[in-house]
């Protein structure tokens, strides 16, 4: 298969690339993202495309690279800078439009979408299937990008009846030991040294806290059973058992402290609006709103299962953010203080910058 993928230089992408160019049927694969990492594998295996996707221009510069292909898998997206959501909008939503219609225009047979959990609206207590309501929560930006690119697809799928195949994939937080100097960026402040994590004495948070994670392994090979099957519709994809909060205290060996969560969101967004950290107070809406997900239908349907549990992901990747653990791509990148500390000084804060 021809194969273009969108984002396959960050997490899920480099756990797809992993898997497909050690595939015993070879595939020809093109990764479309804005920063193209060197020679090193995965990533050498695979055409390169340099576009930015927030860019005006990239539905026409996407349509020649579309062209012969057997499947698109549109993984990229944007999470910082967290202050700057016209930026995140260009590139989640807009992002995604220029995909589907440059897609479309080339004949393209397989579209495999990357949504999320943070795609569905408040829900019980009993897990949701892929039915349940994708409204979102409206505090958070990256829900609603997430949501309005699933009405992207909603639209096509009403316009063009015989069209192009749409598979949505809706994992829940998707981690791995690799993905530790990104996950760093992310979520702690630049000037916080991660051997730090190795030393948290309590962790306080709302004791109600439960969430779903999923190893990155496991969803890329949800995406290759997608398109092995030539899959369409929705799959939620989660690991058992859900996160609490003690797991994560007991993941960083800190103590856990109930803090209440209106507290707790308060605080967090006190210190994003005074760029001392970069999580926007949406994260905790997110955290603590969704829904849990029933992820029966992939089992059944696509022989999904996952292979690291829940607390095993979770152990995985606070080593990996203790260790800075990384990867030869910019996405992936080893976390360096003194080059956090230049950029900071060049450039401003995080949650105010493109990431180069």
């Amino acid at each position: 298969m021809r194969i273009v993928i969108t984002g396959a230089s960050g997490n899920i992408g480099t756990a797809l690339l992993r898997r497909l160019t050690t595939a015993a049927t070879p595939h020809d694969i093109v990764g479309v993202c804005r920063r193209p990492p060197g020679d090193d594998e995965p990533y050498d295996a695979v055409e390169w495309v340099c576009i930015d996707l927030a860019d005006p221009s990239a539905g026409g510069r996407l349509a020649p690279v579309l062209s012969g292909a057997d499947a698109v898998v549109h993984l990229a997206w944007g999470f910082q800078p967290s202050h700057d959501t016209d930026y995140l909008d260009r590139v989640g939503i807009d992002g995604t439009r220029s995909v589907l219609t440059a897609a479309d225009a080339a004949g393209v047979p397989h579209l495999v979408h990357m949504s999320s959990l943070g795609a569905y609206s408040p829900g019980p207590d009993d897990p949701v299937s892929e039915t349940w309501p994708t409204a979102g929560i409206g505090s958070s930006a990256y829900s609603r990008q997430k949501v309005a690119a699933e009405r992207l697809l909603d639209e096509y799928e009403r316009a063009h009846p015989g069209g192009m195949a749409i598979a949505r994939l809706r994992p829940a937080l998707v981690i791995q030991r690799a993905a530790g100097s990104a996950l760093l960026r992310y979520g702690v402040p630049g000037y916080v040294p991660a051997a730090l994590l190795r030393h948290v004495p309590v962790l306080p948070v709302d004791r109600s806290l439960a969430l779903q994670v999923v190893h990155t392994d496991d969803v890329a090979d949800a995406v290759v059973r997608v398109l092995e099957q030539k899959a369409t519709g929705a799959f939620n994809l989660a690991a058992d058992p859900p996160i609490t909060r003690d797991d994560i205290a007991e993941a960083l060996g800190a103590r856990a402290v109930h803090l209440p969560r209106p507290v707790l969101r308060a605080a967090t967004a006190v210190s994003w609006q005074a760029r001392l950290q970069p999580v926007d107070p949406g994260w905790i809406d997110l955290a603590f709103a969704v829904p849990l997900m029933d992820t029966s239908h992939a089992r059944a349907e696509l022989g999904w299962q996952p292979s690291v549990d829940s607390r095993a992901a979770l152990a995985e990747l606070v080593g990996g953010m203790a260790d800075a653990a990384a990867e030869p791509s910019p996405a992936l990148r080893p976390r360096s203080m003194p080059e956090e500390f230049a950029r900071l000084i060049r450039r401003g804060p995080l949650t105010k910058r493109r990431l180069p």
